[in-house]
């Protein structure tokens, strides 16, 4: 499957990755979209209520509900979610328990140092990516690979 994602979307992303940022926290992002046969087209960055600290965050249920109303009102699915980590990306155990996404190919991105670095243009530069496979486990997927599987258009 390949995610295809516009610019404008990233920007909205880093915004709201970065203004928790600046408060010391996490934050996450579900990326919705529409999927034409083995393509995503993400549509919109989604930022559901949230707990968040500088190592963590959750969706409470309630915002779990409001996101399935949404993606129902919508005709959409979770096309990517996307998070924040103080320091260095890597994918947690919290991370792979806590994860909204769960189909096979799915993606995870995770940005280091609260995105403050980041800009729309070099998103992809820190910022590791991570696919779903099919036992179930999140695998770092390699620079030279992303290309296949996301796009920043």
């Amino acid at each position: 499957m390949l995610v295809s994602c516009p610019f404008g979307v990233v920007r909205d992303t880093l915004s709201a990755i970065q203004a928790a940022g600046r408060d010391g926290r996490e934050c996450g992002i579900l990326w919705l979209g529409t999927r034409w046969g083995n393509r995503v087209s993400i549509k919109e960055a989604y930022r559901p209520a949230q707990y968040a600290h500088s190592r963590m965050f959750h969706f409470p249920p309630a915002s779990i509900a409001a996101l399935q109303e949404r993606l129902v009102q919508k005709r959409y699915m979770i096309g990517a979610q996307v998070h924040s980590h103080p320091r260095e990306a890597f994918h947690s155990p919290a991370d792979d328990r806590g994860a909204v996404i769960r189909h096979g190919g799915a993606l995870s991105l995770v940005v280091p140092h609260f995105g403050l670095h980041a800009t729309s243009q070099d998103f992809l530069a820190d910022t590791k990516v991570f696919r779903l496979s099919d036992e179930n486990e999140w695998v770092e997927v390699g620079k030279s690979e992303i290309a296949e599987c996301l796009r920043i258009e």
